[in-house]
């Protein structure tokens, strides 16, 4: 579910935040930093699901309040609770994997419970919410529609409820978007989605040996890349640079599979997103210069990209 883009950004800040560490690292600590990283990501997860899946049942709430009033309408007797048995939506609530997690996450605990009646409420006046209980059959299409409806435009299209989001997580500039697009997998097909697995093993072990790779390797990578300031101190150059560029040499050198290309490419992008303007462009010219040189002394080791 995560992309090695993602993975990548979550190193780089596991190894910016080592750097800041007075008394630095202890044994097995870089390893704990990085996976409370992609624990986060799973929290996030699984706290947007849980939103969701309040906005839905809460038609049940609604019914039962309106129904206790001391001089009830007709309507308030009579409030369509069609919703709360959105079958996708139960689909991913009874699945295994989100029990579990969602236990250990406790997302109750961070819920703004006024904040899912409001959206409600808001969700009761659409015609796409009349449209959705009017209509006395279930079928997948209709199932799917109107949570999307209520996740793209009453959660991810509200202020409030962004700004909620961000309150409780930091990682939400980071991870959003990813987690955004494996919840519209998941509601186009429940039970495609492992809540326990955010990472496949294989990307896990690539994560790790980034990690260690640079932490291990660092004067090494630093020694490849000093030469190429030419008139940059070193001790001027962004933190993010340096770490971004050790992370590009790194992966040139120890990662055989990976194309130079697309470790000089995916770099740029995070240095531009994440370190300064002109971060892109200065990476670019070092690492295009590393590799070149590295090419030309056989010193590149790529499978099926020996050749620039």
């Amino acid at each position: 579910m995560i992309s090695r883009r993602n993975i990548r950004v979550k190193v780089m800040q596991s190894i910016y935040t080592l750097s800041t560490l007075e008394h630095g690292a202890k044994p097995g600590e870089p390893v704990k930093l990085l996976q409370k990283h992609f624990e986060q990501s799973k929290e996030l997860l699984i706290y947007l699901t849980y939103f969701l899946a309040q906005v839905v049942s809460y038609s049940e709430k609604d019914s039962f309040q309106r129904r206790g009033k001391h001089l009830p309408s007709q309507a308030d007797m009579n409030v369509n609770t069609k919703i709360s048995g959105n079958e996708i939506i139960w689909k991913i609530r009874e699945e295994e994997s989100y029990q579990t997690e969602a236990g250990k996450a406790k997302p109750e605990q961070r819920i703004d419970k006024d904040l899912v009646r409001k959206i409600y409420l808001q969700l009761a006046e659409t015609p796409e919410y009349k449209t959705y209980i009017n209509s006395a059959e279930r079928n997948n299409r209709s199932e799917r529609d109107i949570l999307e409806f209520i996740f793209d435009n009453l959660m991810l299209q509200n202020e409030l409820f962004t700004s909620h989001v961000e309150e409780n997580f930091m990682n939400w500039d980071d991870d959003g978007d990813m987690v955004i697009q494996i919840i519209v997998g998941l509601l186009e097909k429940p039970g495609s989605v492992s809540f326990r697995e955010m990472l496949t093993p294989d990307k896990w072990d690539f994560a790790k040996s980034l990690l260690t790779t640079v932490l291990e390797k660092e004067e090494h990578l630093q020694s490849l890349i000093v030469p190429k300031l030419k008139n940059w101190d070193p001790e001027r150059i962004a933190a993010l640079d340096m770490i971004i560029m050790k992370m590009g040499v790194a992966e040139f050198l120890y990662f055989e599979t990976i194309p130079p290309k697309v470790t000089i490419n995916e770099y740029i992008d995070i240095g531009k997103e994440y370190s300064t303007g002109q971060s892109g462009q200065f990476i670019n010219g070092i690492l295009d210069n590393i590799h070149k040189e590295l090419v030309s002394t056989d010193k590149l080791q790529k499978r099926d990209f020996k050749k620039a």
